[in-house]
C-alpha cells in the first residue's frame, strides 16, 4: 500500500510541474527567462495543481501497479525495475502528449517522455527504499 501512496502523491506533483515546463518551453515562452517569468510559472503551477492530481492520479496508480508486478519477479533487481518502469512511463507519456500541438519532432518527444519518466523513476526508487525486499515463502 505504501507503493501506491508514494506514486499517488509524487506522480501528479512532479509530472504536472514537468508538463508545465515542457509546454512552456515548447511554446517559446522561455527564450529569455527572468524572475517575473519564474514567478508566473510557479503561480500557474500552484493554481493548476488540483487538475494535475485530478488527471494524473489514475495514470500514476496504473504505473504503480506495473511497478508492484515487477517487484514480485525475483529475477529483476531494483535498479532494473526502476529503469523498466521508467521506460514504460516514458513511452506511454510520449505517445499521449508527444503529438500535441503544431510541432512534432525529437525534442518534443523527449520532453514529453521525461514528464512520465522522471516522476516514475523517483517514485519507484522511493518505494524501493520504503518497502524493501519481498518476504520469502
Amino acid at each position: 500500500m505504501k507503493r501506491y501512496l508514494i506514486f499517488a502523491v509524487l506522480g501528479p506533483l512532479l509530472g504536472g510541474f514537468l508538463l508545465l515546463l515542457a509546454t512552456t518551453y515548447m511554446s517559446g515562452y522561455w527564450n529569455q527567462p527572468n524572475a517575473s517569468d519564474v514567478e508566473k510559472l510557479l503561480g500557474v503551477f500552484f493554481r493548476t495543481l488540483q487538475y494535475s492530481y485530478l488527471f494524473g492520479i489514475l495514470p500514476a496508480l496504473m504505473i504503480a501497479a506495473v511497478d508492484d508486478i515487477l517487484f514480485h519477479v525475483k529475477r529483476i533487481g531494483w535498479g532494473l525495475r526502476v529503469l523498466m518502469v521508467g521506460a514504460i512511463a516514458f513511452i506511454a507519456t510520449a505517445l499521449v502528449y508527444g503529438s500535441r500541438g503544431p510541432d512534432s519532432g525529437a525534442i518534443q518527444f523527449v520532453l514529453y517522455g521525461l514528464v512520465g519518466f522522471v516522476p516514475t523513476t523517483v517514485s519507484s526508487f522511493l518505494s524501493h527504499e520504503a518497502i524493501g525486499e519481498p518476504a520469502q515463502a
